[in-house]
C-alpha cells in the first residue's frame, strides 16, 4: 500500500468508527423518550443471542462417538449452577470456558 492508501484506510475507519459512536446520540437524544421497539429490542435479544450462541456451540456435538458429548454437558451445568449462584452473565461465560477448555485439554 502507497501512503496515501494507507492515510486513506485509516481515515475511513476513524470515520466509520466515530459514525457508530455517535449516531445513536442523534437519533435518540436525551431529550426525547427512546421508541419502543428499541426499548423491546433491547429486551429481547440479549437472550436472542445467548440462545444462538449455544445452538451454535452444540451443532457439531456427536453423542454417538468421541467423548459423547460429556464435556459439553458437564460445561452446560457448570454455566447454569454459577448462574443461579451469582447471576453475572460474564462469570458463568468465563466459568464454562474454562470449564470446557480444562475438559478437554486434560480428561477427554
Amino acid at each position: 500500500m502507497t501512503v496515501a492508501q494507507r492515510l486513506l484506510t485509516i481515515g475511513v475507519i476513524v470515520l466509520g468508527t466515530m459514525l457508530t459512536r455517535f449516531l445513536p446520540f442523534l437519533i435518540f437524544p436525551a431529550d426525547k423518550p427512546t421508541p419502543g421497539y428499541v426499548r423491546y429490542l433491547g429486551k429481547v435479544l440479549p437472550g436472542a443471542v445467548f440462545g444462538l450462541l449455544v445452538i451454535y456451540c452444540l451443532k457439531n456435538v456427536s453423542l454417538f462417538s468421541g467423548s459423547h458429548g460429556l464435556p459439553e454437558a458437564i460445561s452446560i451445568g457448570v454455566v447454569a449452577a454459577l448462574h443461579l449462584w451469582k447471576r453475572q452473565m460474564l462469570l458463568s461465560i468465563a466459568g464454562g470456558t474454562v470449564c470446557y477448555m480444562l475438559l478437554v485439554q486434560l480428561v477427554f
